[in-house]
């Protein structure tokens, strides 16, 4: 069983998942937030490769990303910094990143970096099921789980190509645009879980949007686990001591 189906076996706890941007505000930092968020109790550890053109990605990850790439940050430096947390933190480590840089770097010789540095899985936003053969047969060889997406706007049969093509989770968007914190969730979320849920057995967690304790325990009633991201960069950014994210996170994982 892998690390990332070892979350999800227990029915009782809900999934915690934030994210991060390597390199953001240094790496240095992202060597001491990791491990604070797994110990205030996160469950997986969303990991954002820099990339220059992050069309998923909100504002706040935008410019996070765009002052982690302007320090030097090549999917080399995030590989190294995934093995070195990977050294400090037993819980799953997920790289979220594009493709280009994947292509570039090579399928096959990335994925066989990514588990040599410890990492559990990789979401690809811009990279659908239909052309992803090669990097599932590389990341299924050396143990990796590649975790597709879903939108509100997803019909039947795409909800079924990504349920049975995804592994270790299915990435739920739970709103149409680009990441970031929401004052509101879309009314409409329960029964996108529910549509989804019709069609798979496998885990279900939600992101975009989520930046309250409140909408993680909403998300949570219907959903396997949460991915907030957003909030936590503009929380690193406020209080560099991070005592702001360590209480964040210890009220979302009481409220889920």
């Amino acid at each position: 069983m892998s690390r990332i189906e070892q979350v999800f076996k227990s029915k009782n706890r809900k999934a915690l998942m934030p994210y991060v941007t390597i390199g953001y505000p240094s790496i240095e930092a992202t060597l001491q937030i990791v491990p604070a968020l797994a110990e205030c109790g996160a469950d997986i550890i969303e990991l954002g490769i820099p990339f220059s053109d992050p069309l998923a990605d909100g504002p706040t990850i935008q410019q996070a990303s765009f002052e982690a790439l302007g320090q030097g940050v090549t999917p080399e430096v995030c590989l190294d910094v995934a093995r070195k947390l990977r050294q400090r933190v037993d819980i799953p480590l997920v790289f979220m990143g594009y493709y280009n840089p994947v292509f570039h770097y090579g399928p096959e010789r990335f994925c066989v970096a990514c588990a040599e540095a410890g990492i559990d899985g990789l979401i690809i936003p811009d990279l659908p099921p239909e052309e992803a053969l090669e990097l599932e047969a590389s990341s299924k060889k050396h143990g990796i789980d590649v975790i597709y997406l879903l939108a509100p706007t997803s019909d039947d049969k795409r909800i079924e190509l990504v349920a049975k093509r995804s592994s270790g989770f299915i990435y739920l968007v739970s709103l149409t645009g680009v990441t970031g914190a929401r004052c509101d969730l879309p009314a409409e979320l329960e029964e996108f879980v529910t549509r989804v849920r019709q069609k798979t057995q496998k885990p279900l967690c939600v992101g975009f949007g989520i930046s309250t304790p409140e909408q993680a325990k909403r998300v949570a009633s219907v959903a396997d686990g949460i991915i907030i991201g957003s909030r936590v960069i503009q929380l690193i950014k406020e209080d560099a001591s991070l005592k702001k994210l360590r209480a964040f996170i210890e009220s979302l994982r009481e409220a889920i």
